[in-house]
């Protein structure tokens, strides 16, 4: 069993996160408490409870982690297209191939709810604010006269579009809307979408 001096604050803390990934990787998000996870680091609960305010903390700021994979992702993505069409297409196929690639920290960032029905604090909120910038900009090009909160409403709406085929096919649910392919599938939303934007 390890000892609190063993490790600084901080080292404490990367080695909380890793376990918890680990521990979500390999038994489920649903399965992961803070006694697993003191466990497999070697330190007691109330150790971990001097560095995370609780386990709603300890998740949040692993997902801290899982947002920036994403935002890491798409802006490589990014890169590659120059036409905002190109990048907005591509950003929803990064995020769909993130889905399949990483389904446990997908897990984690949308199947965590906040104890007794706490809000998310403020400190998380530009850590998402940071990933819809993405979307925003292409966006905002093909949007040239509209105002920056339409653009802003817009990028959630093909956000949250792009979100519900991508966990249709994760949860094996894409017979109920009559589609094979969630690659066809995806192409045909936004597509639709896209034509939308331009014409509005």
């Amino acid at each position: 069993m390890g000892r609190r001096n063993d490790h600084s604050r901080e080292e404490i803390r990367e080695l909380a996160l890793a376990a918890t990934f680990e521990i979500v990787t390999e038994q489920g998000f649903h399965q992961l408490s803070v006694r697993k996870i003191a466990s497999a680091i070697g330190y007691t609960v109330g150790s971990l409870y001097l560095i995370f305010k609780n386990l709603d903390d300890l998740i949040l700021q692993a997902n801290v982690r899982n947002l920036e994979i994403i935002y890491q992702i798409l802006q490589q993505t990014e890169k590659k297209q120059k036409k905002p069409e190109q990048r907005l297409l591509a950003f929803a196929h990064a995020y769909l191939h993130f889905t399949i690639e990483q389904p446990y920290r997908w897990q984690m960032i949308f199947e965590h709810r906040m104890q007794n029905n706490e809000p998310v604090p403020e400190w998380f909120e530009p850590h998402v604010s940071r990933l819809f910038s993405l979307l925003e900009a292409p966006l905002a090009q093909l949007m040239a006269d509209a105002e920056p909160e339409q653009v802003r409403q817009t990028a959630r709406a093909m956000w949250c579009a792009v979100h519900g085929v991508s966990t249709l096919y994760m949860t094996e649910k894409l017979e109920v809307v009559g589609s094979e392919s969630v690659q066809n599938l995806l192409d045909r939303l936004m597509g639709i979408f896209l034509e939308g934007v331009k014409t509005a």
